[in-house]
């Protein structure tokens, strides 16, 4: 019973953590760029198992199910569809890739980010900047526009009065599991990232949208609390059970 009570606790932290990454998913169906989350369970058993078989030099005791828990959470990096804007400064990208943009923390660090989020503007220096305000990277660091008319093509070249300025910094990675979110719909890369060359074109005057699809995301979080609500209710069950046997059946054989 105490062991059930426990499957029945985790059962919902989990459906917890499912549900505030399918909220959060829904809260970003309408953000330019952004990859949904997925999470990822495993059973404890699996561990337990051979935990307990190296400990006691490899004899089974059987198997014992003592719930799940969150193993990781995924990013699906599926492209969105492209939503035309006309907008000169706007961009996306058809197929893999990510922009490249200089971050600055609050403290002054710089660091490298990618995104899909092309929705771009110019700041009060001319540099073309995120909604954040981080400067996208071109073939000769920040890009620069100066004051007319800015156009571009599909390998991301940017004309201003139909004077080539720079060319946007696009990359790919061999694996994209290996980036990690940052925030705002950017990423860093780590240790076992790798780049490859960006195979696809930039569209000027489009932004890619998310790829959330909200119906699904809505009949999954209508899944998740009723997952959770069943374990809820395993608890209240549990906890009678055990009521009884503590208070009845303790009594009668005092």
């Amino acid at each position: 019973m105490i062991r059930g009570l426990y499957v029945s606790a985790l059962g919902m932290t989990v459906q917890m953590n499912k549900m505030d990454i399918t909220a959060n998913n829904l809260a970003n169906a309408d953000t330019t760029g952004y990859k949904r989350d997925i999470a990822a369970t495993r059973a404890f058993s699996e561990r337990l198992l051979s935990r307990v078989d190296e400990e006691i030099g490899g004899r089974r005791l059987g198997a014992i199910e003592p719930g799940v828990f969150v193993d990781d959470i995924y990013v699906d990096f599926r492209s969105g569809a492209l939503n035309a804007t006309g907008g000169p400064l706007d961009f996306a990208l058809s197929g893999e890739g990510f922009f490249i943009v200089n971050a600055v923390s609050r403290g002054g660090e710089q660091s490298v980010k990618y995104t899909r989020d092309g929705m771009f503007s110019r700041d009060a220096s001319g540099r073309l900047v995120t909604r954040e305000g981080f400067a996208v990277q071109g073939q000769s660091g920040d890009v620069t526009l100066p004051d007319g008319l800015i156009t571009s093509d599909r390998l991301g070249n940017i004309y201003v009065n139909g004077k080539f300025i720079d060319r946007i910094a696009v990359t790919d990675f061999e694996d994209k599991r290996t980036l990690r979110p940052y925030g705002d719909s950017m990423y860093d890369e780590t240790p076992d990232s790798a780049r490859r060359a960006f195979l696809g074109e930039v569209s000027g005057g489009f932004l890619e949208k998310s790829n959330v699809n909200s119906v699904r995301e809505m009949v999954s979080l209508i899944t998740v609390s009723r997952a959770y609500e069943a374990n809820q209710r395993m608890v209240t069950i549990h906890d009678s059970t055990l009521e009884k046997a503590v208070n009845e059946v303790g009594r009668k054989y005092s």
